[in-house]
């Protein structure tokens, strides 16, 4: 198939455009960033030292920290008047991860955009509401930008207004909604609620920025009456949203290694994982000109899946973000990811997609109380039963016992965000 967007290439040719690629970043950071001049020295690399991909592994490490350190313009490498934007998210220091853009890094991200909506099947007829935030964020920028440039029509809401959103769900005719996983869902038990189902032409979603179960997105999936949902990466530090997608095939995602290099490293001994294994996404740009990233840690979670997709595009996959490593949980000295527990929970029928993990201390002893939904359909008289057999299990699976609470479906929190799924109240 031929793509206007998506490039057709193979290994040798990707191969030379990431060495070359990651020669300029080296040499223009150590130009023009004295931070990132320091870390190179440093580590004993200087610009000309990089002669093949394998010398990237001699090349320091970047981390939110040198966000931080840098605030209020971190890893800055061009002379400020060439800055045309910013775009930043939220930091748990208080100080947010503030990220610089020239115009060709504006150029280069709606180029990554616009191979999302080619890669999702979408052409210029479609209609695209953004469900995602404006302003500070990328989010909704990012997908109106790639979507204009992509050529298809773009309607610009952001989260939130339920009304305006169904009102042009059904008026305007929207086929494509970009939105968060739980915004997806929160619109689909709306058009559930008011039975408007059979008014919309939607066929696709593109949702990210979140962890999703395969149940939470069957879900939405049946809600809306979608043909397909399609997963998208990215994050502030790497553009923005559209670092890359699932395909058709659902078979991973294929992500743009013509613009960036993925590595997989183990988060704690940051070094390289096997083949196919978890481990935690190291991205390096190869064209970012206002804040370039040198194997900057993104704390994500995932793997690398090997040949190639059956789709046809040869740009290489990574499997969805499982998670972060910065989420794991400790609970009595065991180390727990959200996603176990939304693995357990995926084998029960009678359950949601839906759960809160509540941690408390008590008397000088840990608690985790685990609230998961019931089904609509599912009988309340079960609960008991229920609740026993989902403790038993995530004990097997976790080596900790957790008390289980099931809750009648719809009262968990909603959002048109991302879920906030762990709430920890030790500290407080």
């Amino acid at each position: 198939m031929q793509h206007r967007f998506i490039p057709d290439l193979d290994a040798e040719k990707l191969a030379r455009i990431q060495l070359e690629g990651l020669q300029w970043t080296v040499q223009h950071a150590f130009a023009g960033c004295p931070a990132y001049r320091e870390k190179l020295s440093a580590a004993g690399v200087a610009p000309g030292d990089v002669r093949s991909l394998d010398d990237l592994v001699r090349l320091p490490l970047t981390s939110v920290e040198d966000l931080r350190a840098g605030y209020p313009l971190p890893l800055l490498s061009v002379p400020e008047e060439q800055v045309v934007r910013i775009h930043a998210s939220s930091g748990t220091t208080g100080k947010r991860k503030v990220l610089s853009y020239t115009q060709a890094d504006i150029d280069a991200w709606k180029v990554m955009m616009a191979r999302c909506y080619e890669l999702a099947g979408l052409t210029t007829l479609d209609r695209v509401q953004v469900c995602v935030g404006y302003g500070l964020w990328t989010a909704g920028a990012g997908f109106q930008l790639g979507c204009e440039h992509f050529g298809a029509m773009a309607l610009p809401i952001g989260p939130g207004n339920m009304e305006i959103q169904m009102q042009l769900l059904t008026d305007l005719g929207t086929t494509c909604l970009c939105s968060t996983a739980s915004m997806a869902l929160l619109l689909g038990e709306e058009v559930e609620k008011y039975g408007l189902r059979d008014q919309l032409k939607l066929k696709a979603c593109i949702f990210g920025a979140e962890p999703h179960s395969p149940k939470m997105r069957a879900r939405f999936e049946e809600m809306l009456g979608l043909e397909h949902s399609f997963d998208i990466s990215g994050m502030t530090e790497l553009y923005g949203p559209g670092a890359g997608l699932e395909c058709m095939a659902h078979e991973g995602i294929h992500y743009w290694a013509d613009f960036y290099i993925l590595e997989i490293l183990d988060p704690e001994t940051l070094a390289p994982v096997a083949p196919g294994e978890v481990g935690e996404m190291v991205v390096t740009t190869l064209c970012k000109q206002a804040s370039p990233l040198i194997r900057y840690r993104t704390r994500d979670l995932t793997r690398l899946l090997p040949g190639e997709c059956s789709c046809g595009v040869k740009l290489p996959r990574h499997d969805k973000i499982l998670g972060r490593s910065d989420d794991m949980i400790i609970f009595r000295g065991v180390n727990i990811y959200p996603g176990q527990i939304a693995a357990v929970l995926e084998k029960f029928t009678d359950l949601s997609s839906e759960y809160q993990i509540v941690l408390t201390r008590r008397e000088g002893k840990d608690h985790l109380l685990l609230k998961a939904e019931r089904r609509e359909a599912a009988q309340a008289g079960n609960d008991a039963d229920l609740a026993a057999r989902v403790g038993n299990t995530l004990h097997k699976a976790l080596m900790a016992r957790p008390v289980v609470e099931i809750v009648d479906p719809l009262t968990l929190p909603r959002t048109f965000g991302k879920t906030k799924r762990t709430v920890d109240e030790r500290y407080d």
